[in-house]
């Protein structure tokens, strides 16, 4: 079916992009906690967060070192996302260009394999 390869990208793509969410809310209740004296009681869906986003990369079927590659470019442009929303950064053209850059990367990891 010709329309399927396109469907598995836009299927793994949001499985990252959920898998990425997961991993920076994680990180960032951390930063809270220890930078910030927040609770220490965000240390918890911090790290339910976390295996979350541990768990969210084995859905995937392909080679976990490919997986990972591919994830790590959805990770930054998730991570800019973040950056401007969150913390009320301003993204510069180099931003935008670098993330266009490697989620074509990203692109290129998860085609269709050579036969």
């Amino acid at each position: 079916m010709p329309g399927c390869r396109g469907t598995a990208l836009v299927t793994t793509t949001g499985l990252f992009l959920f898998t990425a969410v997961a991993e920076i809310l994680g990180c960032y209740l951390t930063d809270l906690v220890v930078k910030h004296q927040r609770s220490p009681w965000l240390l918890i869906p911090a790290a339910l967060s976390l295996a979350l986003f541990a768990w969210l990369l084995t859905l995937h079927p392909t080679a976990s070192g490919r997986v990972y590659a591919a994830y790590g470019a959805v990770y930054v442009a998730v991570a800019l996302f973040w950056l401007r929303l969150v913390d009320g950064a301003p993204l510069s053209g180099r931003d935008l260009l670098g993330s266009v850059v490697i989620l074509t990367g990203m692109g290129i990891l998860m085609g269709k394999p050579p036969p």
